[in-house]
């Protein structure tokens, strides 16, 4: 017979939006017994996306354990259990994918959905506590084994919460507004600097062809290493950097790794740092795309959570993950200058943020290849623009 299974889900974000993560316990419907967990830290989100993570994970575990199987989902979010049982309509643009996900898990009919006070929540609740504490201090959380299960269970809950790792939600992420006055406050502590390195040129950047992650990953031209040499000079005479993270792609990573030699440091990888999927359009310059592609080009211009044509990200999901591989830098790296080898939307993303403006200011930035940016980050949430688009190491 199929099992039947109690789904337990929360969600928490200290800020809303601020860090958020997510937890789901699933029980055995007959007995009450423990049988997978699943938590998460999901960077920069509002407590109903935390939620609704929440939510798909847990629905994830149990069908991991039995695709076959019954679920009652129990919530403390008034929210998210009359949205998911049709009662209130979804008009948030942000919630409606994430609940279209969650009814994907499982077969219509096979899900019911029930509220129940927060002190009857209390396993999930601690599991996106204890996701969200792991982010704090730089790492995952990691599923542990129920006490008394056995070894099948413990596969489920690592599965599930490998899986749930992979759902991105087109949340736009937000920046605190910034506390009147003209200095953080001395009890902050040492803010967090973010010296930020757009990659050296590659045999496309002369030639403003779109290059992101989704095209032939082009490597540095003879000229792309010089500049990325200058820059290891100015970094090195700057003295302050403590660590390196870059993206993964091959110019970042062969930059990055001049830099790093030149400063005697290692190079960490982040995999949120790489430059968008451009899709159909990688390899074209503006003016080809705009021959070829004008209706999806203006859309994307447009809008921030319009995709280029074909496979192509949009700017929406590269905020989510550009601010996930944020907080994950701060948290590993609280109150060090951290040099991060990154591309240009990335790079702008997280300036867009630093300084709360809105998606369309992207476009009203320069980035020259290998210039340097540079923001500060406080401890009570606020962000500090301190340089822009920095080439005088290249005269």
């Amino acid at each position: 017979m199929p099992a039947r299974f109690i789904v337990e889900a929360d969600g928490g974000s200290r800020g809303n939006p601020g860090p958020a993560g997510y937890g789901a316990v699933v029980r055995d419907g007959d007995t009450g017994q423990l049988v997978a967990e699943a938590a998460e830290f999901i960077g920069h989100a509002t407590n109903n996306v935390a939620e609704y993570k929440g939510l798909i994970a847990g629905l994830k575990a149990a069908r991991a354990l039995d695709p076959d199987a019954s679920v009652d989902v129990r919530m403390d979010s008034k929210l998210v259990v009359e949205q998911m049982s049709g009662r209130w309509k979804i008009k948030h643009p942000d919630m409606q994918p994430l609940a279209a996900e969650a009814r994907e898990v499982f077969p219509r009919g096979r899900v019911t959905y029930t509220w129940i006070p927060r002190e009857r929540n209390k396993a999930a609740d601690r599991l996106a506590n204890e996701a969200m504490d792991a982010g704090r201090d730089g790492r995952q959380w990691e599923p542990r084994k129920p006490a008394g299960a056995g070894a099948s269970a413990g596969v489920g809950a690592s599965t599930a919460a490998g899986a749930s790792a992979g759902a991105v939600a087109e949340e736009p992420l937000k920046t605190p507004a910034p506390k009147a006055g003209w200095a953080a406050p001395a009890d902050l502590g040492t803010p967090t600097t973010f010296v930020l390195l757009r990659h050296g040129e590659t045999p496309l950047t002369p030639e403003k062809r779109f290059s992101g992650s989704g095209g032939s990953d082009p490597e540095l031209s003879d000229k792309g290493r010089w500049q990325a040499e200058r820059a290891a000079e100015a970094l090195a005479a700057r003295g302050s950097i403590q660590a390196v993270v870059a993206s993964p792609m091959r110019r970042t990573r062969q930059t990055a790794e001049i830099v790093a030699a030149r400063l005697g440091l290692e190079v960490r990888y982040e995999d949120g740092l790489r430059e968008v999927d451009f899709g159909a359009w990688e390899g074209l310059t503006f003016a080809e795309v705009q021959e070829r592609h004008p209706e999806d080009l203006s859309a994307w211009l447009g809008s921030a959570k319009a995709k280029p044509t074909g496979s192509g990200e949009s700017f929406s999901t590269l905020t989510h993950r550009a601010g996930v591989a944020r907080d994950k830098i701060l948290a590993r790296y609280a109150g060090k200058t951290v040099l991060v080898v990154s591309h240009v939307s990335p790079i702008k993303t997280l300036v867009r943020l630093a300084l709360g403006a809105p998606p369309d200011s992207m476009y009203r930035m320069e980035l020259s290849a290998a210039a340097i940016c540079a923001v500060q980050y406080y401890a009570d949430g606020n962000a500090s623009l301190r340089l822009l688009n920095d080439t005088s190491h290249l005269r």
